[in-house]
């Protein structure tokens, strides 16, 4: 294998070449404007470690240092590098001939020289910046010396640390050298053929600068800025000061120097124009951004590179350029951000498609259109309500409550021209679908009005009874596995059609109780008691602590008696106090925890078993699969010493509370106009909500029931077919859509195995995303921002998000991002993304809530205010700007969270 490849040569490709050298390669093979070069291919690099012995040095180097510890990866760097540097020397005769054949090849004096890892400029991930360039290289010792330099910038802190964080093995990674013409330019910078910051498609953004791009990628200046539309027109034009610029020096290298340029255009608008028609046919080669480093010289454009945009949030599909749609996320209102597995987005949309059918419509849910997929996430489409006047506010109003930050972002497109109502109000035809559809509920919810004693419990039964009759359908364990998987497959359409059976009751239970939180709050604002900020009344949320009928406050109450249990005997509670979480969810795994905690544990998964972290998604395990969140839970709770800081006494705290709220609101009601008539309407409501409110997290835990179902089925297929050798891991068909699914049952001849690893893999790699849009629209725009800015007052810092249970608690921070390994000490306050059902254990411990995501009514909110905690949701960033150990206040009526000090240095 040669050790140089022009650009040309067919035979340049990713492993030989790496992410920039096959780019580069693929322009000029396009006839773009590349400056000629060659690649030394990483056949060179390999050759040159082994034969300098550096392999050894870079295994050994690497073993055993922490890629979160700076220190220890720069002393790594620096070892490693040393060690290249040292045997530079020793380049071999040949390769050392070859190089300098090349490179009097190009017949030029000066080259850029750059580095090609093999991992570098890819589709998903760009490595930008990971590696060394070097420019105005001049005289052969000089290009020796700087191919050397970029083979060791492979082993850099910043490049061994991305690595890592994205999961990229060290083992077997490569560098290819780039050696390019050097374009002595006049003007420089970089194009991205869609907006970075906006993630609108359609426009392409230039950055530019005078002289070469150095000062310009390492932050030393302040470049132009064109923003150019569809049409090539420039929209927007900010002239920076360009006053420090880097050039060619005579000697070879290059130097800084210092100039007022503020007034003049890097560019003029001609080669503005002609940047972004070059730059889109570039991104129309790759069909995807890209992120492109110009030149421009002696009247001439350049591109230097091209890369993919990796930051961009991915489009929506199943959407044309011409009907703009926009669609919040799912899973913020769930407290799920993570990828959903494929076969769970097909639930969620069986699930849309079967609660449709309430209102008349029989949508296919192969196409549900109100249900669209970006990044692996699910999206709800709210284009239709938001072209009709009277859906526009219907809509705000369900994401005020639901989630905050989509709902800001949703009003800042009010004046979005393709999204302008069109209808002032409802069709006929759509208002008797929906009268139709909810008839059946209100006539449900003046049942439940009328027997609030009873009804919850008959409710609870009735749908017991239901789940009890899925069971009774699950496939049974004897079918061989395929022909289980294509029963599992057609309960996909019994789900579909059971819903409409029992959805009703389950949404007149939730609105029978949370109706009045309404009413409630309308009473206390006649009364002259509207909370200044806006929002639902204090008080009134104070009703809505201590519930009865809440099957998630039951799970954590249940935990509590498993550690009460375990903490009767004080030395089995103190080693499983000290006892890492994974060691003791392996011990239960294998039966081997002492006999109390195990049976314990196993009464406690037999009833709550099925739920687990992001439970929406049929694809994520349960605790009964793997219980090291509850053994972490538990942990915490046995951590607690203060018996009145117990779960149970907490809740019957909060009971007490609630029963204070209620005759605090009588009063107030009783004093305002027409009191007499009120405090009925008062005490009506009252009971209702504390009699029905609960049921609020009954309808998910039904359908993570119905799941458990399927879910089982196609584990125990799976582990069969793992056995038999047909798939690599049991949980491999949550990687398969439900069509799919249902062709594999029916043994389906093809390669699912290439597909399942395709798909996990898009998984993993989407699951390392840190940001995730509120609100996503289908030219690429994506808002990532919730509520509250920073405020600053009398030197104290201060955040804002939406306050959705009042009190006041004052902490310590605990920042936690997965809740199997929390580390939750009693008393802290809980920073995290979102929550779900799953999360709820915690707060029995937690003295505060702070999420990233989430609304009024969504599970974290509603659970904390049932436990009487604190909590302020939709905090822009949360788990970032407040770090684990500072103290807070969290002042859950007025959405403040206050930083009473500086956050605590990093280990």
């Amino acid at each position: 294998m040669s050790h140089i490849l022009p650009f040309s040569d067919d035979a340049v490709t990713l492993a030989n070449s790496g992410g920039k050298g096959v780019n580069l390669a693929r322009l000029c093979r396009l006839g773009l404007p590349v400056p000629s070069g060659y690649i030394v291919t990483t056949v060179a690099y390999g050759e040159f470690v082994r034969t300098a012995a550096l392999e050894t040095l870079i295994e050994t180097t690497l073993r055993a240092i922490d890629v979160h510890d700076a220190a220890a990866l720069d002393a790594a760097a620096h070892a490693i590098r040393a060690g290249f540097a040292e045997a530079a020397p020793r380049l071999s005769e040949a390769l050392t001939g070859e190089m300098l054949s090349a490179y009097r090849g190009l017949g030029v004096s000066a080259v850029a020289v750059r580095s090609s890892a093999t991992a570098e400029d890819l589709p998903d991930l760009s490595f930008a910046g990971q590696q060394d360039t070097f420019l105005n290289v001049i005289g052969e010792a000089a290009l020796l010396h700087a191919v050397v330099a970029c083979w060791s910038s492979l082993w850099t802190a910043r490049a061994i640390g991305y690595r890592a964080r994205n999961g990229i093995a060290s083992e077997g990674i490569a560098l290819a050298v780039i050696v390019q013409a050097m374009v002595q330019s006049q003007a420089s910078g970089v194009l991205f053929t869609a907006n970075p910051l906006t993630g609108l498609r359609t426009q392409v953004v230039i950055d530019a600068t005078l002289g070469l791009g150095e000062a310009l990628v390492s932050g030393q200046t302040e470049p132009d800025h064109y923003v150019i539309d569809a049409t090539d027109v420039i929209v927007a034009r900010t002239l920076g000061a360009k006053a420090v610029q880097t050039v060619g020096d005579a000697g070879g290298g290059i130097r800084t120097i210092h100039t007022d340029a503020s007034a003049q255009q890097a560019i003029s608008d001609e080669v503005i124009v002609q940047l972004t028609r070059l730059g889109r046919q570039v991104a129309a080669e790759y069909s995807a951004p890209q992120d492109i480093e110009w030149a421009w010289a002696a009247g001439r454009v350049y591109l230097l590179q091209s890369r993919a945009i990796t930051s961009l949030y991915p489009m929506l599909e199943a959407t044309t350029a011409d009907d703009l749609r926009a669609c919040f996320s799912f899973g913020a209102v769930q407290g799920v951000l993570d990828p959903f597995t494929p076969l769970g987005q097909d639930f969620i949309r069986t699930a849309f498609a079967g609660g449709a059918r309430m209102f008349g419509y029989e949508l296919d849910w192969r196409t549900l259109r109100v249900v669209r997929l970006a990044g692996e996430r699910l999206w709800i489409d709210v284009t239709a309500p938001m072209r009709n006047s009277a859906g526009r506010t219907a809509i705000q109003n369900v994401l005020n409550a639901a989630e905050p930050g989509a709902a800001q972002a949703l009003r800042q497109l009010a004046s979005e021209s393709q999204l302008q109502p069109t209808q002032r109000s409802i069709k006929l035809s759509t208002l008797a679908r929906i009268l139709r559809g909810f008839a059946p509920i209100a006539a449900r919810v003046i049942r439940n009005w009328r027997d609030p004693d009873r009804r919850p419990r008959q409710l609870r039964e009735q749908m017991e009874a239901r789940v009890h009759a899925w069971h009774a359908q699950a496939p049974s364990a004897t079918l061989p596995p395929r022909e289980r998987i294509a029963v599992v497959a057609a309960q996909f359409d019994a789900f579909e059609h059971h819903l409409t059976e029992y959805v009703p009751d389950l949404f007149a239970a939730v609105f029978a109780g949370v109706g009045m939180l309404f009413v409630l709050d309308r009473l206390l604002a006649h009364a002259g008691n509207a909370p200044a900020g806006g929002g639902f009344n204090p008080l009134a949320l104070q009703l809505t602590r201590g519930l009865a009928n809440n099957v998630t406050t039951e799970m954590d109450l249940l935990l509590t008696r498993v550690a009460r249990a375990i903490r009767a005997e004080p030395a089995i509670a103190d080693w499983f106090r000290d006892t890492d979480t994974n060691v003791l969810a392996e011990a239960y795994k294998n039966g081997g925890l002492p006999p109390v905690a195990q049976q314990e544990i196993e009464a406690f998964l037999k009833r709550f078993g099925m739920r687990g972290l992001g439970e929406i998604d049929l694809g994520r395990p349960r605790w009964r699969e793997y219980p090291a969140q509850i053994l972490d839970s538990l942990r915490s709770y046995l951590s607690i010493v203060d018996p009145a800081a117990a779960p149970d006494a907490v809740f019957a705290r909060s009971e007490q509370q609630a029963e204070a709220a209620a005759a605090a609101i009588i009063a107030r009601v009783r004093q305002s106009r027409g009191g007499r008539i009120k405090v009925r309407v008062a005490q009506f409501a009252i009971r209702r909500l504390r009699a029905f409110a609960g049921l609020r997290e009954l309808p998910k835990f039904v359908v993570v029931q119905h799941m458990d179902v399927l879910r089982t089925a196609l584990l125990e297929s799976g582990r069969a077919l793992v056995e038999a050798g047909d798939l690599a891991r049991a949980d491999d068909l949550f990687y398969l859509r439900r069509d799919e699914l249902r062709l594999y049952g029916a043994s389906e001849l093809r390669d699912w195995s290439a597909l399942i690893d395709q798909r996990r893999a898009r998984g993993i790699h989407e699951s390392r995303r840190r940001q995730i849009p509120r609100l996503l629209l289908s030219d690429g725009r994506a808002y990532y921002e919730g509520l509250g800015a920073t405020l600053a007052v009398d030197g104290v810092e201060r955040l804002t998000g939406s306050p959705v249970s009042p009190g006041v608690a004052e902490g310590i921070a605990r920042v936690v991002l997965d809740p199997h390994s929390a580390g939750l000490q009693p008393g802290e306050i809980l920073v995290c993304p979102g929550t779900d059902p799953a999360w709820t254990p915690l707060f029995f411990v937690s003295a505060a809530l702070i999420t990233e995501v989430g609304g009024m009514m969504t599970h974290g909110a509603v659970v904390a205010r049932e436990y009487g905690i604190p909590a302020v949701v939709g905090v822009h960033d949360a788990t970032r700007r407040i770090q684990t150990g500072q103290r807070l206040r969290v002042d859950g009526s007025s959405g403040v969270i206050t930083l009473m000090d500086a956050a605590p240095p990093a280990n």
